[in-house]
């Protein structure tokens, strides 16, 4: 690493202690940046490297709540408003017990390059709560969210701050979010959570958008090969919306997905994933992958091993961060992967990346390969702005130009910089370097 960004990088570890997914998401940008403080030395001037790693903002607050057993539960929540030199802070709400501060800063601190790639005018957030969805009620949801949202709405607005869901936020939990929120200032802001209902003001798309986008960014790179989807052997980890919605699209466009798994193992179909089968047990049922393989012949269930022990020539770690490890990477290669795109944040390590790039094996990083989503909500703010709803079909094309823009620069910003089809470096420098100048734009805030 660059001297200038060692000092800045034993700065951030000195001053966010234990937060090492956070040190990780900084580190992989860094790694990238020597060249391009080479070439433009006012960036180390005006102290951009410290000013983008310490966030603008950082909530954290105590969320009561009363379960169905008249019983009341404490949780903790955060919110980590990141950079906003590019627009209103943008990035989701994860509800999952593994959240803590470190959690959210890395995730906020992909965002920021993550919506910079986009090319829409929106900054950088994230947010959530260490409480676990799983296996609660309706009710408990739901009075969870509303006292979530009774310390959170003082923080959020459409012009200010607007956030979405991530894991464990879907439609029902924007939905009772977004209820509070709209009980507590008597305004209907419409823009200030995306993710919402399509009957109250949501995007077409905006369920499929990142598992789509994934799959959009992937075939891009498959194109720079000479190949794409059509025929290709798709493995994907995951079963939420991500996961989902990437098997969905991949199989459209002619590959052969075989595997998708969640926490208690992963399932292999050779006969290809039954993608509605998939979306009943999850998203209406709320069950796990062993209750596909009860209703699917010839569908098996592994609960040991790793899923990417399964043959395929294109992987799509689509579940959480650091799941696909350098001996995963090892085995990846030895079945003859041909491309990995990251539909979740962060899903490969350090050294897996490495191998697999070494191995020539196209690589693509979530802050590029899954930006669909964060995308398409800022689709669905236009709408809200202008009032407006857009088909199924034009928002498809929207999404698809957007994620073809951001191959595109990361493509010619690798280029650029002499590593021809690295779009680890691409994605890094391009996101930066526009957040970089519109930081000194605004004067040192």
């Amino acid at each position: 690493m660059d001297s200038r960004l060692q000092s800045v990088f034993d700065e951030v570890l000195a001053r966010n202690p234990g937060e090492v997914e956070f040190h990780q998401a900084v580190r992989e940008v860094f790694d990238s940046l020597g060249p391009v403080l080479q070439k433009n030395p006012q960036y180390v001037d005006a102290a951009v490297l410290e000013r983008i790693c310490e966030p603008e903002r950082q909530i954290i607050f105590r969320v009561p709540w009363v379960d169905d057993q008249n019983h009341v539960q404490i949780n903790r929540g955060f919110r980590v408003e990141f950079n906003s030199a590019l627009g209103p802070f943008k990035g989701g709400l994860r509800f999952h017990p593994s959240v803590y501060l470190g959690i959210v800063k890395f995730l906020g601190f992909e965002q920021i390059f993550k919506n910079s790639l986009t090319g829409m005018p929106i900054g950088g957030g994230k947010g959530g709560s260490d409480f676990d969805p799983r296996g609660k009620s309706d009710g408990e949801v739901m009075r969870f969210c509303q006292s979530f949202m009774t310390e959170l709405y003082r923080h959020i607005g459409e012009y200010t701050d607007v956030p979405a869901g991530d894991i464990g936020v879907g439609g029902r939990e924007i939905g009772y979010l977004f209820g509070q929120y709209k009980r507590i200032t008597n305004r209907y802001e419409s823009g200030v959570l995306t993710g919402k209902g399509i009957s109250w003001g949501g995007s077409l798309v905006r369920t499929e958008a990142t598992g789509y986008g994934t799959v959009f960014f992937a075939d891009h790179m498959l194109r720079t090969k000479g190949q794409t989807f059509d025929g290709q052997r798709v493995v994907v980890s995951g079963s939420g919306n991500v996961a989902t919605y990437a098997i969905q699209k991949a199989q459209q466009l002619g590959a052969n997905v075989v595997s998708f798994s969640d926490s208690s193992g992963y399932v292999v179909d050779e006969a290809g994933v039954d993608v509605d089968l998939l979306r009943q047990i999850k998203e209406v049922e709320r069950g796990r992958v062993a209750d596909y393989v009860e209703r699917r012949p010839g569908a098996r269930l592994v609960t040991g091993g790793s899923i990417w022990d399964v043959p395929a020539t294109v992987a799509l770690p689509c579940a959480t961060q650091n799941e696909l490890s350098e001996q995963d990477a090892k085995q990846l290669v030895a079945n003859g992967v041909v491309a990995v795109a990251e539909g979740a944040n962060m899903p490969t390590t350090p050294g897996a990346v490495a191998l697999l790039q070494d191995a020539g094996v196209l690589f693509a990083p979530g802050k590029a390969a899954n930006a669909g989503g964060v995308a398409t909500s800022a689709l669905e703010m236009q709408q809200n702005a202008s009032r407006d709803a857009w088909t199924f079909e034009y928002t498809e094309e929207r999404l698809a130009h957007i994620m073809a823009g951001i191959h595109a620069r990361c493509e010619e910003t690798a280029d650029e910089y002499g590593t021809p089809g690295n779009y680890v470096l691409g994605a890094n420098i391009a996101g930066f370097t526009k957040v970089a100048d519109a930081m000194i734009s605004l004067g040192v805030i």
